[in-house]
């Protein structure tokens, strides 16, 4: 029997190295995804108990279903998309997260604002921007390729944008800004 537990704060490949050594140290054969971890076998409430607390040690949190782990699988969804994925969404992000966690946007929208603070698109732009942030910092494409790469419909678009979230244009930050990209599970 498949068990599919749901971890916190796991946002990138090496979480998910982490994640995985932990649970290779407990014995367990586990397929290791963002946000994620497939067990072939079920557990006992006390191995549970014991992996909660080595995911807590390394600073991550086992989730129990319910509210909070839809929270985290639309962050997770959100973070793998932009950051991961390679391509920029081509289709509306409702329509993705509807589709990816078989539930309706309306509601998982009202979920995430009353939960997080911030609409969903709020968060999902806050990521693109440090996703920009990171291009830059690399200086490995224009800003008309990190614009296209990014889903932007033109670089205007994208520089408003980058002003209105970091207060300085994307050239200012090249110049001057880069020490201020944040940690994806600080967004």
């Amino acid at each position: 029997m498949e068990t599919t537990l749901l971890i916190k704060n796991m946002v990138c490949p090496r979480c998910i190295e982490a994640v995985a050594g932990i649970f290779a140290g407990e014995k367990l054969e586990a397929k290791v995804d963002l946000g994620k971890v497939t067990l072939t076998q079920s557990i006992s409430e006390d191995k549970k108990k014991k992996l909660a607390q080595a995911l807590s040690n390394r600073g991550f949190e086992l989730l129990e279903p319910g509210k909070s782990a839809l929270i985290s699988q639309i962050k997770t969804l959100i973070i793998e998309l932009v950051h991961h994925r390679g391509e920029s969404l081509h289709e509306n992000l409702s329509t993705y997260l509807s589709e990816k966690l078989q539930q309706e946007y309306t509601g998982l929208s009202k979920l995430f604002s009353a939960v997080e603070g911030m609409t969903i698109e709020r968060f999902y732009t806050l990521q693109k921007i440090e996703k920009v942030k990171e291009y830059l910092f690399y200086d490995e494409l224009s800003l008309s390729e990190i614009a296209f790469h990014m889903g932007y419909s033109s670089v205007a678009y994208l520089s408003s944008q980058f002003k209105k979230e970091t207060g300085m244009t994307p050239s200012e930050f090249k110049k001057n800004g880069q020490a201020k990209r944040r940690s994806l599970d600080g967004i």
